[in-house]
C-alpha cells in the first residue's frame, strides 16, 4: 500500500538498529529536536511521526508510546524550546533587563523559530484539538520568557509582587510577537524601546486596578460624550 498523504516511507526499524541504543532523557531530547527540525523544514502540515522517527534514528513505535499523536509531540517539542531562567539577561534594572530580553527574543524570531511560530499559529486557528493542547501545555510548561526578569525586579523593590502572575506580565512579549507576525523580522530597535517605555513600564508601575496612564487625556470616540 502506498504511503498516505504526507507520510514518508517507514524506514525507521532499519535505521535505528544501526545506531547505539538510547534511552530516557537522551532519546527524548533527540526526538524533540528532530520534531523541531521537521517543523522548520516542512511545517506542521507536512510533519509526520514517520519523518520524525527517521530523523531521530529511532522506531516509530517509540514515538507513539510517548506521544499518541503528532499534535502532542509538536506541543512538547515547542515547550522544550522555551528560554530557561539562566538565559535571561541580568543588567541590574528592570528597564534594561526587559529591553535585553526583548532583543534576545527578537533575534530568536529571526531564526527558524519564528517560521515555526507563524506556521503553528495558523494551525491553532484550524485545528481545535491542537489549540487545546497549546493552551494546556505550552502556557503552563513553566515561567514565561519574561517572568525571571520580573521576579528579579520584585526582589529589587521595583515592582509589586503581584505583577509577575498578572495579565500585565506578558504584554511586552505579546506586543513584540504581534509585531513580528504582522511585519516579520528583523524587528527594529525603536519598536523594542517603544514597547518598553511607552507601554510596558507604565503598565507595570501602575497600581493594581488602576486605569491606564494618561487615560483621562484620551478623548472619547466621536459621537460619545464623557457623560454617556
Amino acid at each position: 500500500m502506498p504511503p498516505t498523504h504526507g507520510d514518508a516511507p517507514d524506514r525507521t526499524d532499519g535505521d535505528h538498529r544501526r545506531n547505539p541504543r538510547r534511552r530516557g532523557e537522551e532519546l527524548e531530547r533527540a526526538i524533540l529536536t528532530a520534531a523541531l527540525e521537521e517543523l522548520a523544514e516542512v511545517g506542521y502540515a507536512g510533519l509526520t511521526m514517520e519523518r520524525v522517527a527517521v530523523r531521530a534514528r529511532t522506531g516509530k513505535a517509540t514515538l507513539y508510546r510517548r506521544w499518541p499523536s503528532r499534535a502532542e509531540l509538536v506541543v512538547d517539542a515547542c515547550a522544550s524550546h522555551r528560554w530557561s531562567d539562566a538565559e535571561l539577561p541580568d543588567t541590574g534594572a528592570l528597564r534594561t533587563d526587559v529591553i535585553a530580553a526583548l532583543r534576545q527574543l527578537s533575534a530568536k524570531l529571526a531564526t527558524s523559530h519564528g517560521d515555526i511560530l507563524r506556521g503553528l499559529l495558523t494551525e491553532v486557528v484550524h485545528d481545535p484539538e491542537f489549540a487545546r493542547l497549546v493552551r494546556e501545555r505550552v502556557h503552563t510548561a513553566g515561567p514565561g520568557p519574561i517572568q525571571g526578569v520580573l521576579w528579579r525586579a520584585v526582589a529589587r523593590g521595583e515592582i509589586g509582587p503581584w505583577v509577575p502572575a498578572s495579565r500585565r506580565a506578558t504584554v511586552a512579549v505579546d506586543l513584540l510577537r504581534n509585531h513580528y507576525l504582522l511585519h516579520g523580522a528583523p524587528i527594529p530597535e525603536d519598536v523594542v524601546t517603544e514597547i518598553v517605555d511607552d507601554v510596558y513600564l507604565p503598565l507595570l508601575l501602575a497600581p493594581a486596578g488602576a486605569p491606564p496612564p494618561d487615560a483621562a487625556s484620551v478623548p472619547p470616540p466621536q459621537g460619545v460624550t464623557e457623560d454617556a
